[in-house]
């Protein structure tokens, strides 16, 4: 028997001229293989409604609550290992001036004269390296790779703000 219109009208779901629809009806009478494809296709599209376990809600609850538990630890932790490292460093720049204010008052100008002047050479010295690499180096470098770097630098940003962005959001989720 030949199914071919039949089964295009089932599958396609699409309306049919009433022509069609008393066509099918009279087929779907005869062919048990298109009867069958038809109560198929609508046990597909009437999904049936699965109440959830009992305790759904008290589950979901707690596991959001722990969730939230965690990530408020997992932030603190950041914060803490953030704060320590950040410390760690200023004291490892200070370090010669600290030193120095162990002595006398005499002492303490005189070292935070060389400190300052120490940190005053550094950027001027930086600054004409900067400068000398920034004359020299786009004579050396040609523009594709210019135009590379600056894809990576931009992918990076985004990259970064992103990062930043996750970090930061508070979650969203059922209100206790």
């Amino acid at each position: 028997m030949n199914h071919q219109p039949f089964e295009s009208w089932l599958l396609d779901d699409l309306p049919l001229a009433p022509e069609q629809k008393r066509e099918l009806t009279s087929h779907l009478r005869t062919c048990s293989h298109c009867t069958a494809l038809a109560e198929t296709g609508l046990a597909l599209r009437t999904p049936r409604m699965v109440s959830p376990a009992p305790g759904f809600a008290q589950r979901f609850q707690a596991r959001l609550a722990a969730q939230r538990i965690a990530e408020r630890r997992k932030r603190f932790w950041g914060i803490v290992i953030f704060s320590l490292v950040g410390m760690g460093a200023l004291v490892l720049l200070t370090f010669p001036l600290l030193r120095g204010l162990a002595a006398s008052p005499a002492e303490w100008i005189n070292v935070v004269l060389g400190y300052l002047l120490f940190i005053f050479s550094s950027v001027q010295a930086l600054t004409e390296v900067g400068s000398v690499f920034l004359r020299v180096v786009p004579g050396f470098v040609p523009p594709f790779v210019w135009m590379v770097l600056a894809s990576a630098l931009a992918g990076m940003s985004l990259l970064w703000t992103v990062s930043i962005w996750r970090i930061t959001r508070v979650p969203q989720g059922v209100q206790s």
